[in-house]
């Protein structure tokens, strides 16, 4: 007889088979052993009921899987912290994430990405899936051993927001990741165009004096990975997509065959360069906010499944790095608590159905990672019991106060978003919960 949680009387919706039904969830030994109704029709048998989660009025969802998220650790632990970003995430509804190697040191030993993995390992903590640098150092000279981070725990391999200019470097480190069918996560972006500049080249940047980088800085940079991926055959993952012409080369590669995918920000799907405003340090992001055309081809193209998946692209920046002039303040922003209402509001703009929505931030994802045939990112029978729980008629007001993490910073500041998280489980075990006043023991 196995015995654990209800939850009950909410709207269950899984992107993965495109379910959108009322139903309960049951929860045991950490993971998801039936569906059915309030009445208990569905648990398996011999199942008890220990414990009862009342969700009615909320969709019960997949935890959602996070593409990009810098927790800061190691080395920058005066930004913030593992504890508080991985709390950030529990009330965001994030259960899985990505980490770049942009951390000091560099992801670039085994010994590192053991270290991450293990402090990573409490049961309120999100699944960190670290991203091994391409390079040593993510210098772009010396390639990193690859085979060995992957023993490690790296789910993948890339540069975070450095090039590698050396193009005999960058072909040989996408040979030997095609040996091992390792894939490469890289952020198209020609160095040299946009060396100095601080954002979107155009008549923003121009009426206030700042350096520009122009749209070509990233498709000359995609279109050398893309003829390097048809020679090499490397599985190729491109972050941060921010230009229209941008995406429409991928979509033609595609069509021709190549195996890539890509991502959008939330950020970019949002946002355009005229919300720099008067020198917004909070709008300083890299690559910049573009043009009013290229959001709205981005936010068309993550709705058709041209883009794979929308991130938070998390990066938590301090006060120190915000409160600058505007050529000189940090870039990034954070993101791991708005992920969630960002993605409702354009579901909602794009007049969308949940389940493609959430697509976006759970199976789909969790496919460019590798852990979707593990379960990740869907409610199936077996899987770990990763789940988030939202109200999508309650409001999140983006302020100081409400962020969780140590990162205060977001352009978003001041807006009443919808969708709030009032649950977060993962492994069946609750990381996070807004009130514990609808649980109850039996």
């Amino acid at each position: 007889m196995s015995s654990g949680l209800h939850i009950k009387g909410g709207r269950l919706v899984d992107p993965a088979t495109k379910t959108d039904i009322h139903a309960d969830l049951f929860i045991a030994d950490g993971r998801l052993v039936g569906v059915g109704d309030h009445h208990g029709n569905g648990a398996p048998a011999g199942f008890e009921v220990t414990s009862v989660l009342d969700a009615t009025g909320c969709v019960v969802c997949p935890g959602l899987v996070d593409l990009s998220a810098r927790l800061r650790e190691p080395g920058f632990e005066y930004r913030a912290t593992l504890e508080s970003e991985m709390a950030a995430a529990a009330a965001g509804g994030v259960t899985s994430l990505a980490c770049p190697p942009d951390t000091d040191p560099v992801l670039d030993e085994p010994g590192l990405v053991e270290m991450l993995t293990h402090r990573a390992r409490l049961p309120e903590f999100a699944r960190v899936h670290p991203v091994g640098a391409l390079t040593v150092g993510l210098n772009g000279e010396r390639l990193t051993e690859m085979a060995e981070l992957s023993e490690a725990g790296c789910v993948a391999f890339g540069q975070a927001h450095r090039s590698i200019v050396d193009t005999q470097v960058l072909l040989r480190a996408l040979q030997y990741a095609a040996t091992f069918d390792f894939p490469v996560w890289l952020q198209p972006q020609d160095k040299f165009l946009s060396r100095k500049g601080v954002a979107h080249d155009g008549e923003v940047a121009a009426r206030l004096g700042l350096a520009g980088i122009p749209v070509a800085a990233e498709t000359i940079a995609i279109a050398s990975l893309l003829e390097l991926v048809r020679i090499t055959g490397t599985r190729l993952h491109l972050r941060r997509i921010s230009s229209a012409a941008g995406l429409a080369m991928i979509v033609a590669a595609r069509s021709a065959g190549i195996n890539v995918t890509c991502e959008v920000t939330i950020n970019h799907l949002h946002l355009t360069d005229l919300d720099i405003g008067y020198f917004n340090a909070h709008a300083r992001l890299d690559p910049p906010l573009r043009s009013q055309n290229d959001r709205e081809a981005l936010r068309a193209g993550l709705a058709s499944g041209a883009i794979n998946a929308l991130t938070s692209d998390h990066t938590p920046v301090d006060d120190d790095g915000k409160q600058m002039p505007f050529e000189e303040a940090e870039t990034g922003a954070t993101g791991l608590e708005l992920l969630l209402p960002l993605t409702l509001k354009w579901a909602a703009e794009m007049e969308l159905p949940l389940t493609t929505a959430l697509a976006r931030v759970t199976c789909d994802p969790a496919r460019i990672i590798g852990t979707f045939n593990k379960g990740a990112g869907q409610l199936k029978l077996g899987a770990a019991a990763d789940v988030c729980v939202f109200d999508p008629q309650a409001e999140f007001l983006v302020s100081r106060d409400n962020l969780k993490s140590q990162g205060k910073n977001t352009p978003f500041l001041g807006l009443t978003l919808p969708g709030r998280v009032r649950y977060t489980l993962i492994d069946g075990h609750l990381a996070y919960g807004e009130t514990w006043s609808d649980i109850s023991t039996t």
